[in-house]
C-alpha cells in the first residue's frame, strides 16, 4: 500500500474492509473496519517535518527544492519523515543533511501546522546549516533565495514559511497555486 492510499483488506485477518459505524468517544464514527475481527483503520493524519534552511555559509540565504517527482518549477521546504527512535528536531537535521549535504548548525521550532488535504500534521522547523549543497536523487535542483525574496503558497509549509518571514520582520507575499 503506498502512501495515503486506504487499505482494503484487514491487516489482522485479510477480509475485505467495510465503512463501519462503531460508538467511540466523540460520538458514532464510520470509518474502514473488519467484520470478521474489529479491526480498524483510524487513518490518522501521518506527522511530517519541514525545514527553512537558512544557509549560514551562504549570507543568510534560504534553500528551498524542486522534487524530482514533481512537474513544473515550484520549490518548496526539505521535507521528511521521522524515523523510529529518533526526535523530530534530530530527524529534521538528519533529513536536511540526507536531501541536501548541508549540515545543521541549529535547529528552532517554527510551529505545527495542518495539511488535511494530504492527511498530514507538519511540524516545522528553522535550520541554520552549512556546506556544499549536494541533492539527493529525489531532489531535481535548488534555488537559494534572499528572505525578502520568498513567495509563500497557500498550504502546508506555506504557512510555516510565512510564520518564519514574520519572526524576521517580513510580511509574507503569497502565490496562487497553478
Amino acid at each position: 500500500m503506498s502512501a495515503g492510499q486506504e487499505p482494503r483488506f484487514c491487516l489482522a485477518c485479510g477480509m475485505a474492509l467495510q465503512s463501519l459505524v462503531r460508538e467511540e468517544d466523540g460520538g458514532p464514527k464510520a470509518r474502514l473496519r473488519c467484520p470478521a475481527c474489529g479491526w480498524t483503520h483510524w487513518n490518522n493524519p501521518t506527522p511530517v517535518l519541514a525545514a527553512v534552511v537558512e544557509c549560514t555559509d551562504r549570507g543568510g540565504q534560504v534553500l528551498l527544492a524542486r522534487n524530482a517527482a514533481w512537474p513544473g518549477r515550484m520549490f518548496a521546504l526539505i521535507t521528511g519523515f521521522m524515523e523510529a527512535g529518533e526526535s523530530a528536531e534530530a530527524g529534521i537535521a538528519r533529513e536536511v543533511l540526507e536531501e541536501t549535504a548541508l549540515v545543521a548548525e541549529s535547529v528552532a521550532l517554527i510551529g505545527v501546522y495542518e495539511f488535511q488535504r494530504m492527511n498530514q500534521v507538519i511540524i516545522a522547523y528553522h535550520v541554520r546549516a552549512a556546506g556544499e549543497v549536494r541533492l539527493s536523487p529525489e531532489l531535481a535542483e535548488y534555488k537559494l533565495f534572499d528572505p525578502p525574496d520568498l513567495r509563500c503558497w497557500q498550504a502546508g509549509t506555506g504557512h510555516a514559511l510565512a510564520d518564519w518571514l514574520r519572526g524576521r520582520g517580513i510580511e509574507p507575499q503569497f502565490i496562487e497555486r497553478a
